[in-house]
């Protein structure tokens, strides 16, 4: 079995972009190629708010996590685990990846909690069961997995996509990567960032340099990396080729450096 692990975490705008998405998968598949094992975790936001928009529903958000009344549930669980992940698992198999969609409580690989009250149906994951995802591996598939979670009276939860993708990568011990709009994290001279350790980001945060969806981003990404005592890449998927660089050495995006 291979000891190069790799979790890729992407949501956003690569989900409606069918080109960029192609090439993603063209990547994974030479990485899998390469014998990296690979999980990727994807949100899916934008589908969601249109989807809330058309049934007449509004959504809002606190400090960049999406506050989803119970009435929401059925609407964004059938966006995340069938609408969206359906397609990636669709464009997989186009690009010759063997893909298989699975949910975060499929195979009880994850346990949820629910969050503070006033955000609704939304859950805190935690890493339970990793036997699902490593069957998947070894037989050569990709797991895809939606960022939906199940309760334990069995209630579906909405979770936030970092949130599920690092607690993905505490299961296999693997390296992870945000694939994001930008190239990585800009500071306050509006230039990307090759390294950012806590002490800095919780700066960048105060100064409102890192706002909106970025902070519970660069928050997801500290806690990877200190749960996970290495560095975690954040970077842009727009150019998924540097993804064949992480086992060469090579630099790209901002790296978030471990609170040890």
């Amino acid at each position: 079995m291979s000891d190069k692990t790799l979790v890729i975490k992407v949501g956003g705008a690569i989900l409606q972009q069918r080109q960029a998405i192609s090439q993603l998968f063209e990547v994974i598949a030479q990485l899998q190629q390469q014998s990296v094992r690979i999980a990727l975790v994807h949100g899916g936001g934008v589908m969601i708010d249109k989807m809330l928009k058309q049934a007449g529903l509004v959504s809002e958000k606190h400090s960049g996590l999406r506050i989803t009344p119970k009435s929401h549930m059925p609407i964004i669980s059938g966006v995340l685990a069938g609408d969206v992940n359906k397609q990636l698992v669709a464009s997989a198999s186009r690009a010759g990846v063997m893909a298989v969609g699975v949910a975060l409580h499929d195979g009880q690989t994850t346990t949820c909690q629910p969050r503070d009250a006033h955000l609704g149906q939304v859950g805190v994951t935690q890493p339970n069961d990793p036997w699902l995802l490593n069957a998947l591996l070894s037989a050569g598939c990709l797991p895809i997995v939606c960022s939906i979670g199940a309760l334990n009276d069995g209630s579906l939860v909405n979770v936030n996509a970092d949130d599920a993708a690092v607690v993905i990568a505490m299961l296999l011990q693997a390296e992870l990567v945000f694939l994001t709009d930008i190239d990585g994290v800009y500071g306050a001279d509006n230039a990307c960032l090759r390294s950012l350790d806590h002490q800095h980001a919780q700066q960048l945060i105060a100064e409102g340099v890192i706002c909106e969806g970025m902070v519970a981003k660069v928050n997801a990404a500290l806690e990877a990396a200190t749960r996970l005592r290495r560095s975690i890449a954040v970077t842009s998927w727009k150019t998924p080729q540097h993804l064949l660089q992480m086992y060469s050495g090579g630099e790209f995006g901002t790296r978030i450096i471990p609170n040890i």
